[in-house]
């Protein structure tokens, strides 16, 4: 595991703000933000590495909803709170109104009254996106059908430290192209500087709004966007490989359909030779080995999955500190 990388203007003046900011989706930060974002993970990181105390949250009050079950993002955003010295509450549509016809927006007013800061995993991206609206607080997208900015910011955090730097590098993404993750790692690309490919199947290609506005974000940063149906083209010299699940949550209908139509898609050593010998390869998890990913690359010297999954802890510490201290 690489030691963190030092955040030097940490307790310094910064001309970034983002208190009391939404995190709904990495388009709507610049770049600056972002690393900024990625600074303060790193900080803290280094900090707790060190054993010394951050509660810079003192006091402060997480609602976490899920509709969609989770591991790594209830963990690490609980243990997040705790660590920053708050309190984080898990909401189940089990156990708020929001499950039994309550409304989006009077949840929020509610909620908004109760706690500072909600962060919400759930199927459909506009539930997010009201809820914001109506809300007095900031809130933080968990995940979503559409995104999953929380998770990217982790994947760069990774990026950064097992490379030294973000911009230049090419990331390639080999698989369900219509997808939280290629959405977010397209906009979170693009606004860094990193070159992007992705490679799906035929009619499993990006959102094309969400396409179009990387590739006009990256004309701004000085990158490229490719989008194929080749992944041996889109994985040539590339410096980061991801993959995720060929089926995700909520899906599982299309099980059989989507076996077949990503069988040529898998990540597995013939795949990685055109890859940069260097490369590192990364997966959100939970990961079907056998299916998106081969055990010998996911379990290989290129892997840096575990890594990837304890930044989520540190970025969305980052997240919170920044938009509630």
């Amino acid at each position: 595991m690489p030691e963190a990388i030092e955040c030097k203007n940490f307790n310094k003046t910064h001309p970034v703000h983002l208190k009391g900011k939404d995190f709904i989706q990495l388009a709507d930060f610049t770049k600056e933000e972002i690393h900024y974002l990625l600074d303060v993970a790193l900080e803290l990181k280094s900090m707790q590495k060190q054993g010394k105390p951050h509660p810079y949250l003192n006091g402060k009050v997480l609602g976490m909803i899920f509709e969609k079950s989770s591991t790594r993002t209830r963990v690490s955003f609980e243990v997040g709170m705790l660590q920053l010295g708050g309190h984080a509450i898990f909401l189940s549509s089990k156990d708020i109104q929001l499950g039994r016809g309550e409304t989006v927006s009077d949840t929020a007013k509610v909620l908004s009254r109760y706690v500072d800061a909600i962060m919400i995993r759930t199927f459909g991206h506009e539930m997010v996106e009201e809820l914001a609206e109506h809300a007095s607080i900031p809130v933080i997208n968990g995940l979503t059908d559409l995104q999953h900015p929380t998770q990217v910011l982790a994947d760069l955090l990774t990026i950064l430290e097992h490379k030294g730097k973000l911009e230049g590098l090419k990331l390639c993404y080999i698989g369900d192209g219509y997808n939280n993750m290629p959405h977010s790692l397209l906009e979170g690309a693009a606004k860094v500087g990193m070159n992007i490919s992705i490679a799906s199947p035929p009619g499993y290609l990006p959102n094309g709004a969400i396409a179009e506005q990387a590739i006009q974000a990256a004309k701004q940063s000085g990158c490229t966007v490719t989008i194929t149906n080749d992944p041996v083209e889109a994985i040539k010299n590339a410096d980061v490989v991801i993959t995720d699940v060929w089926t995700s949550m909520g899906m599982e209908a299309e099980t059989e359909q989507r076996l077949k139509a990503f069988a040529s898609y898998q990540v597995n050593e013939e795949l990685c030779k055109h890859a940069k010998e260097d490369f590192i390869f990364l997966h959100c998890l939970p990961a079907h080995r056998g299916e998106e990913v081969t055990a010998e690359i996911i379990d290989g010297s290129h892997s840096v999955v575990f890594d990837e999954a304890e930044n989520r802890l540190h970025a969305q510490k980052a997240i919170l500190k920044l938009l509630l201290e």
